[in-house]
C-alpha cells in the first residue's frame, strides 16, 4: 500500500514540476493567444473553428498566418500548403529529441510530439537527460502549455466583437519577452551567452541590411556553429 502511494506522490511531483516549469511560456501564450483570437474573429472565422485551430493545430505561427490567409480570401490548399512549411523545423525538433525519448511507449511519444512546440522545445532541450525518467513532467509541460493558449484564445474571442485593433495593446511584444527569458535560462555558460549575443548582432546586422525574410534563420546557423566549434575547442 505504501509503494502504491509514494508511486501516487512521485507522479503529483512530476506534474507539479512540469506545470511550474511552464510557468514562463504560459506568461506568453496568454496574450498572444488572446491576441490570435481577437485577429480570427476579425477574420469572419468563426468561433468554433478559431478554437478547433488552437485544440487541434496548436501552432501559434501557422495559425497567425492561416488567419491572414483567411482574411484575405485565400485558397484552403494555399492556406495547408503554407502552414506545412512553415511547421517543417517541427521535424528538426522532434528529430532532435528522438533519442533522449528512446524508453516512452509510441502513444506517449504521439501525445509529445502533438503538443511539442518551440517554446516547449526549448525547455525539453534545457533537461534532456531527464526526458526518460520524467515523462510525466514533461507531458504536464506540454499540457500546462497548450491549456494557457487555449485560455488566451478563449479569452480573446470574447473580446473580439469589443476590441477594435490588438495593436496598440502592444501585445506582439510578448513573444519576444517570453523568448527572452527562455534564453536566459539556458544561458548557463559563457559560451552560449557569447552565442546569444552573436546570434543578436547577426540578426539586427543583417535586418539593417535588408534581409528581413531569412535575418533569424541565418544568424541561428551561423551563431550556433560558432558556438559549437568555440565548445569543442575548450573540450579538447
Amino acid at each position: 500500500m505504501s509503494d502504491i502511494k509514494s508511486g501516487a506522490d512521485r507522479r503529483s511531483v512530476q506534474c507539479l514540476n512540469g506545470a511550474k516549469r511552464a510557468l514562463p511560456i504560459v506568461l506568453g501564450y496568454v496574450p498572444i493567444g488572446f491576441a490570435y483570437g481577437v485577429l480570427a474573429g476579425k477574420s469572419g472565422l468563426s468561433e468554433t473553428n478559431t478554437l478547433l485551430m488552437s485544440l487541434i493545430v496548436f501552432a501559434g505561427s501557422a495559425q497567425f498566418i492561416a488567419v491572414g490567409l483567411f482574411a484575405s480570401s485565400t485558397g484552403p490548399a494555399a492556406v495547408i500548403l503554407t502552414t506545412f512549411v512553415v511547421n517543417l523545423r517541427h521535424m528538426l525538433m522532434a528529430a532532435s529529441l528522438a533519442p533522449y525519448l528512446s524508453g516512452w511507449k509510441k502513444k506517449y511519444l504521439a501525445f509529445f510530439s502533438y503538443e511539442l512546440t518551440d517554446e516547449t522545445f526549448a525547455l525539453h532541450s534545457s533537461q534532456l537527460l531527464g526526458l526518460n525518467s520524467c515523462r510525466l513532467e514533461a507531458l504536464s509541460l506540454n499540457v500546462t502549455a497548450q491549456a494557457s493558449w487555449v485560455f488566451g484564445t478563449l479569452l480573446g474571442i470574447v473580446a473580439s466583437g469589443r476590441i477594435g485593433d490588438v495593436k496598440p495593446l502592444g501585445l506582439d511584444y510578448a513573444l519576444a519577452a517570453m523568448f527572452i527569458g527562455l534564453l536566459v535560462g539556458q544561458c548557463e555558460s559563457l559560451v552560449k551567452v557569447l552565442t546569444a549575443v552573436f546570434a543578436g548582432v547577426i540578426a539586427t546586422l543583417l535586418f539593417l541590411a535588408g534581409f528581413q525574410q531569412f535575418h533569424i534563420i541565418i544568424a541561428t546557423v551561423v551563431a550556433a556553429t560558432l558556438g559549437l566549434g568555440i565548445e569543442q575547442w575548450t573540450k579538447r
